[in-house]
């Protein structure tokens, strides 16, 4: 028997240190509630996690902004519901005043209530906001412009219409003969379109100040030619292009980005098209301010109710308004719909992989409780072992006696 270096008691040492590492790393998970709590744990478990768990962060914030566009669509067409009524108002009121037993007195009336409906219809459309941002007023609708031509402008065009340049080499607006209503003042005498630019039958039509080109799948574009008329006579020149090319830039740039996903490019960009007046046709008749003696230019367009003739072609560009104003709704819910769609899409993401995030980082309580309760009784017998290790040496004693 050796005592300078008692052996047993290294080995039982040694294993009861093992154990107690054991028995603390499981009281770790236990405490935790996690498998993997440093990375020495697992460290290819731990990286993967992580990036799970950056995921996950960012699909909670994808889901907000989505939830954020609901509501922003909903602003919106709250909005405009507003304008559809005031509008059926109008309508109501227009047809009135093509009423032959009403007075020019009493359109005067009528016409005073179509105005304020305007005025209504024009403040609400300036003054619709989300987080301080104006929604209706065409901040979020597709941008373009005419390139060298300050009198021709883009009021609008579809989202179908792809982004690039498009050329009208040709454009000659004329005053129609035989109108059969205001907004039939002028017509388009000939237009040519570039060939490859505008899809093959792409036409162009005049209503008010208004060109619209339109071609198939959808394919639609304003230009606001207001600034091009001969501010003398209130006619147009006889070619608006005036021998040079009208280059026309849809830059696609415009409508409202919203991050919907989780990773760089996973967005939806939601086009909400400027609503007027002058867009939906409804500001054909000029009324000056005070009771209309002085000649300052200053007053509100309107829609034109003051004549039987003038109310008729009212009922008609009112029809036409709630057409424009319907379709955008109709646009605007489609948007809303989709935004639904991937907010139910970005919780079934966000769920598996929670769970596949917990398959790694959580741990087993019910496996773990029995690790733990093994390492407890190999500790304890550890114990016991290097007591009676410790003793061995002193039984010399009885060799010496």
């Amino acid at each position: 028997m050796r005592i300078n270096y008692n052996v047993s008691a290294m080995l039982a040492n040694n294993k009861l240190a093992n154990n107690d590492n054991l028995l603390s790393k499981s009281l770790e998970r236990l405490s935790s509630g996690l498998k993997i709590n440093s990375a020495k744990d697992n460290p290819a478990g731990l990286a993967m996690a992580k990036r799970m768990n950056s995921q996950l962060e960012s699909l909670s914030v994808a889901t907000q902004s989505a939830g954020d566009g609901v509501s922003i669509m909903e602003t919106a067409d709250g909005a405009m519901a507003e304008i559809s009524e005031m509008l059926q108002r109008m309508n109501e009121l227009a047809v009135k005043a093509a009423n032959g037993t009403y007075s020019e007195n009493d359109r005067a009336v009528i016409q005073d209530e179509v105005r304020q409906l305007t005025e209504e219809i024009t403040r609400v459309t300036e003054t619709t906001e989300f987080n301080g941002q104006k929604l209706l007023n065409g901040e979020f609708s597709l941008k373009g412009y005419v390139k060298d031509n300050l009198d021709v402008k883009v009021s609008s065009y579809s989202t179908e219409v792809t982004a690039k340049l498009y050329t009208i080499e040709e454009l000659v607006i004329e005053e129609n003969p035989i109108p059969a209503n205001e907004s039939d003042r002028y017509r388009v005498q000939s237009v040519k379109l570039k060939g490859g630019d505008f899809p093959e039958g792409t036409t162009a039509t005049m209503k008010d100040n208004l060109l619209h080109i339109q071609g198939v799948n959808g394919f639609k574009m304003t230009l606001d030619l207001t600034n091009a008329l001969d501010k003398a006579n209130g006619t147009f020149p006889v070619d608006i292009t005036n021998g040079k090319d009208l280059v026309i830039d849809a830059t696609g740039i415009g409508p409202m980005i919203l991050q919907v996903g989780a990773n760089e490019g996973q967005i939806m960009e939601i086009d909400i098209p400027k609503i007027s007046l002058s867009e939906m046709g409804l500001d054909n008749y000029f009324v000056k301010e005070g009771d209309g003696t002085e000649n300052d230019g200053k007053g509100v367009w309107t829609l034109n109710v003051s004549t039987k003739e003038a109310a008729t072609e009212a009922i008609d560009r009112v029809d036409g308004a709630l057409q424009f104003l319907s379709s955008i709704r109709g646009r605007l819910g489609a948007y809303q719909n989709r935004l639904e769609t991937t907010i139910n899409s970005l919780d079934i993401t966000s769920e598996n992989m929670t769970a596949a995030y917990s398959r790694i980082m959580d741990v087993d309580m019910a496996e773990e409780m029995t690790n733990y309760t093994t390492y407890q009784v190999m500790t304890q017998a550890a114990t016991s072992m290097l007591a009676q290790a410790n003793e061995r040496p002193s039984q010399v004693l009885q060799l010496l006696q």
